[in-house]
């Protein structure tokens, strides 16, 4: 099972990740101990020298991470037809112990890799680097999630075996069974799909206000991940139901299928990026008592908060229009 292509591509790529992240971390160490912009030190042009290479690489290595996400999804999907009873990336995922923590891990190192690349993009724009121990404290927070992603990536594939009997994600995701997945399938339609509305409206009005006073930063960060989490709920207890126009289905991961349009490949990009822009704004208020950064900052806290409501808008809007096309009704 391991040699299959697409299993191989997201070993190696996670296993060069890892360790470009162990170096990147072991840098980071060194930074954060040594650094001083008034040094004109050997030391200091070394470690000035190496965080442009560490950021740049980081660049592109968090980036991926960001992708890695859907294409682990991606894989699981595609080999859910060599496990007796799964239907898509559900079955899977639950093939063996390990799939599904892998999943958690990378939303996880997901989201931080976006507020990492946020507050890498705004310390570049500081001329004394203000920002340098922080992104560098992030950094070597992210390095074990990811070190332990590719462990856990590692045993779940390495551990899968053709032909072993899973379970479908009609029963991994039906009410009554006791787990956490059940328990959000089972949560009320009309109820979830008030709280989604008066979500996004709320963090609307709250970007809106953000964007006018440039006041309030933690408050739009905190609504905006508590619409992120209460989105992802009403993904799994209502909208999928209207996708699938079964009034039992709440499965995540089918509506990636051709047979529903892929439709969940935008509804979960607008949602990480949402989530990612909104948590970005209030990483950044600190910042924005730095002096270098100062003029700076609020302009960038901004955009970020109008790339997430708009993203918002965008998963209400799809979500919407699958519920008024669909032919369930209620």
């Amino acid at each position: 099972m391991i040699q299959h292509p697409a299993i191989l591509s997201l070993l190696v790529s996670s296993t060069i990740t890892s360790l470009m992240m162990l170096f990147a971390g072991w840098k980071g160490v060194q930074i954060i101990r040594h650094w001083d912009l008034r040094s004109g030190s050997e030391r200091q042009l070394q470690l000035e020298r190496a965080t442009y290479l560490i950021s740049t690489i980081l660049g592109y290595i968090l980036l991926f991470q960001t992708i890695s996400l859907f294409l682990y999804i991606f894989t699981t999907d595609y080999l859910h037809t060599l496990f007796v009873g799964a239907m898509c990336a559900a079955g899977s995922l639950n093939a063996n112990r390990f799939g599904y923590p892998v999943l958690i891990l990378k939303i996880v190192t997901c989201l931080c890799a976006g507020v990492w690349l946020i507050i890498n993009h705004v310390d570049s724009k500081g001329y004394d680097y203000p920002l340098i121990r922080t992104k560098y404290g992030l950094l070597l927070a992210l390095v074990p999630c990811v070190a332990a992603e590719t462990i856990l990536q590692f045993l779940y594939f390495g551990s899968l075996k053709a032909q072993v009997i899973t379970s479908c994600c009609g029963s991994l995701f039906s009410s009554g069974t006791g787990t956490l997945t059940s328990e959000l399938a089972g949560l009320p339609r009309v109820p979830m799909e008030v709280a989604l509305s008066g979500a996004i409206v709320i963090t609307s009005l709250v970007g809106i206000q953000f964007r006018k006073t440039c006041k309030g930063g933690y408050l739009f960060a905190g609504v905006s991940t508590l619409t992120f989490v209460i989105a992802v709920a009403a993904l799994i207890s209502f909208i999928s139901l209207y996708v699938y126009e079964l009034p039992t289905h709440h499965c995540p991961f089918c509506i990636l299928h051709k047979d529903y349009a892929y439709v969940g490949y935008p509804l979960y990009a607008a949602l990480l990026g949402a989530g990612i822009c909104g948590m970005g704004v209030g990483t950044l208020v600190p910042a924005r008592e730095t002096v270098s950064l100062s003029k700076i900052v609020p302009g960038i806290q901004r955009k970020l908060a109008a790339v997430s409501v708009a993203l918002y808008l965008l998963f209400g809007v799809i979500a919407v229009y699958l519920v008024t096309t669909s032919a369930l009704k209620f």
